[in-house]
């Protein structure tokens, strides 16, 4: 293999916790191997458009801390063109860059994948995403803060409940995935969960409700958005319909769950794996994932890590744990 001189590094997707922490054990792990880096703005965008630049020890000093990404994101059309891909080749090429470092989720391993294969062009993948829906890794960067910060949301808006008497029906992140619901559920002790993965509707909630302690005087129960009944505002109807004594109230809580401080856990998380992903390089590797399973380091290809979620991410085991705690 030819000794690796240049590496490219971006952030691609939805911005999460914890990317400043990887883009800065990325740029001071190629350092520790006398390697250059080279920082490509908004994505797989900077590929094509040429926009990047070279990167030292100072440029990532006093970014472990702080959310987002000091590279930008952006989600790029033209890139899914072949056109726009020999673009982003050539000016990988004309600047000397040797491999990438991609760090994202699905798309920007969907986009990697391809361009990998396409032109046989060495590239490793971090997963930075709040959703935790990639197989390979026990944990993406960016969860454990998203959830934290939901714990934290859900704690306030239960002191309001909890002087109200009200119920809350709470809205979180997870199109696809209800990954974020069910942990920050568990952790908030929310009455009921609902995810895409599980088979519960607006019916379960109500004998849910029907059954619980008469005397609780809050009630919360978690709703991802990709859930089928149709989020938090559908189910808030259809609960104000049937129970029209409850005090019913739906807050969404968006993009909160994506900005902030990362937690300690994703910091560690990310400074582990970016260093990892520069030896992973440098050792021959490419068109991979870098996670961690079991507290130990596991290189995975693009093609199992995109949309292969871990069935014991969302076992039965935990709804069952679900149903226990609310009883």
């Amino acid at each position: 293999m030819n000794k690796i001189k240049n590496i490219g590094v971006l952030t691609s997707g939805g911005d999460s916790p914890g990317m400043n922490a990887a883009i800065r054990a990325v740029v001071r792990g190629s350092i520790y191997y006398d390697i250059e880096v080279t920082g490509f703005l908004r994505g797989y965008e900077g590929l094509i458009n040429n926009d990047f630049i070279p990167m030292d020890r100072k440029s990532v000093a006093n970014i472990i801390q702080r959310g987002g990404t000091i590279l930008k994101t952006a989600r790029s059309e033209a890139f899914k063109t072949v056109e726009g891909r020999k673009t982003a080749y050539e000016n990988l090429k004309a600047n000397g860059i040797d491999a990438l470092v991609v760090i994202g989720g699905d798309g920007t391993f969907t986009g990697a994948n391809v361009f990998s294969k396409e032109f046989n062009f060495p590239i490793v993948g971090l997963p930075g995403t709040i959703d935790n829906d990639l197989a390979g890794t026990d944990f993406t960067i960016g969860y454990d803060s998203a959830i934290n910060t939901v714990v934290d949301a859900v704690d306030r808006i239960r002191d309001t409940a909890e002087s109200h008497d009200r119920l809350f029906i709470v809205e979180v992140m997870g199109r696809d995935s209800g990954l974020i619901a069910l942990r920050s559920g568990i952790g908030v002790g929310a009455e009921a969960i609902m995810i895409p993965e599980a088979n519960m509707n607006a019916d379960d909630i109500l004998h849910k409700l029907e059954h619980s302690r008469k005397d609780k005087a809050s009630k919360i129960i978690i709703v991802a958005e990709g859930d089928d009944t149709g989020g938090a505002f559908k189910v808030g109807e259809i609960l104000q319909e049937k129970y029209p004594h409850y005090d019913t109230k739906v807050s969404v809580l968006g993009h909160i769950q994506r900005g902030g401080k990362p937690t300690c856990m994703d910091r560690v998380l990310a400074s582990r794996l970016g260093v990892v992903a520069v030896e992973g390089l440098i050792q021959g590797e490419s068109g991979v994932m870098v996670g961690q399973i079991n507290r130990e380091i596991v290189f995975t290809p693009f093609d199992h890590a995109i949309k292969h979620i871990n069935a014991e991410k969302v076992s039965s085991k935990w709804l069952k744990l679900i149903d226990i705690l609310s009883f």
